[in-house]
């Protein structure tokens, strides 16, 4: 198993375990490998620091590891779980998000947590509203199990 220190194309910095080298490049060529922050897929590997190997040792029991995605976020899981949950709480409008936002900003429906999805000009037409919106990044609407 090789872990490789790598990067997106927006500087986000993670690390990926592959079987080998040749693995890694197959998957990256793929555009298998992807950013757990953004979701990007154009990913480069960071220069690693020296390793130094050892004659073979039995291996010592190791502490559970937190999934690649909690890492890399920096957030404790207990936080990233409340925040997923919040994420799904929120009623999922899909295609008409900037229709029900526009409705709960101009008070024609009432008041809740919507989530859905909009192009980039409808995301800057609700802006140029005055609505406040967010996106949501991949970790907290991708389910990692």
């Amino acid at each position: 198993m090789i872990v490789y220190d790598l990067t997106c194309a927006n500087g986000h910095a993670f690390e990926g375990w592959f079987a080998s080298g040749a693995e890694f490049d197959r998957q990256n060529a793929a555009r298998l490998v992807s950013c757990p922050v953004c979701d990007g897929s154009e990913i480069e590997r960071l220069p690693s620091a020296k390793v130094r190997v050892a004659k073979a040792r039995p291996a010592a029991p190791t502490p559970p590891v937190a999934t690649r995605t909690d890492a890399i976020a920096g957030i404790p899981p207990e936080l990233l779980a409340k925040l997923r949950e919040a994420v799904r709480s929120a009623e999922d409008v899909g295609e008409r998000f900037p229709e029900e936002a526009r409705k709960i900003h101009y008070d024609e429906a009432p008041p809740r947590s919507i989530r859905g999805q909009a192009s980039r000009e409808e995301a800057d037409a609700l802006t140029e509203e005055g609505i406040d919106f967010s996106q949501l990044p991949p970790i907290l609407t991708h389910d990692t199990h």
